[in-house]
């Protein structure tokens, strides 16, 4: 059976949906899946459609999003179809809707210091094969400080923080930056990098993500085997 993967860009157009999509492209279409691209929030009314994906990745920062689209995929996902995005795409979108937030496992509230911040990555050692073999890296991007459902698995972190501000009164903390879910029988995946498409032309952010998107995929088949709905 194909692998199919849908793609839903659009938002925010300083997260470069455009761009990203492109980068997510070529990296499931070098892993043998069919890719359909769209660029409105209709492609999720089909449920039936999603229902037959093995993949739904959204990358739509901000905007608004109607129960009628967002319903289908909240069920297409709890039946095994996989979602992974990363950055503001996935977890700065559709701010007033909360079962999205309850689904993809957080959402976004501040970065301080904005773009250029160089922060690191730290992996978190045996948490998941997504991670495996990958060292503590160093980015220079958006340090995302996010409000995440306490049912994830984190893979990633980073330290905060790194710049001053009212944040820093509270001591150090280790925020995620990659995770993992279940919804369902579904499997989400998260990496809160991503503010421009070219953090991706890093070796690990790219295979961070390529893995990712694997991994949920994956959860299609492993819940049609088991029988998971």
């Amino acid at each position: 059976m194909p692998k199919k993967a849908l793609i839903v860009r659009g938002g925010w157009e300083g997260h470069q949906p455009i761009q990203v999509a492109d980068v997510f492209h070529k990296i499931l279409v070098d892993e043998d899946f069919e890719v359909e691209v769209s660029d409105t929030l209709d492609a999720f009314l089909d449920k039936k459609k999603l229902m037959d994906l093995s993949l739904i990745i959204p990358i739509w920062t901000m905007g608004n999003i109607t129960q009628e689209q967002v319903n289908p995929v909240l069920e297409a996902v709890g039946n095994g179809v996989g979602l992974a995005g990363c950055h503001g795409g996935m977890c700065d979108a559709f701010r007033e809707c909360v079962e999205w937030q309850f689904m993809t496992g957080g959402n976004w509230v501040a970065h301080p210091g904005n773009d250029g911040v160089e922060y690191t990555v730290n992996i978190k050692r045996g948490s998941s094969i997504i991670v495996e073999g990958i060292d503590d890296f160093v980015v220079k991007s958006e340090q995302y400080y996010l409000h995440v459902d306490p049912a994830v698995e984190v893979l990633a972190t980073t330290r905060f923080p790194v710049v001053d501000g009212y944040h820093a009164a509270n001591g150090q903390v280790d925020a995620p930056v990659v995770w993992t879910k279940r919804w369902g029988a579904g499997r989400v995946f998260y990496c809160s990098l991503g503010h421009h498409a070219d953090i991706f032309e890093m070796r690990e952010p790219r295979e961070i993500m390529r893995r990712g998107f694997l991994w949920a995929a994956e959860g299609r088949e492993v819940a049609s085997r088991e029988g998971l709905n």
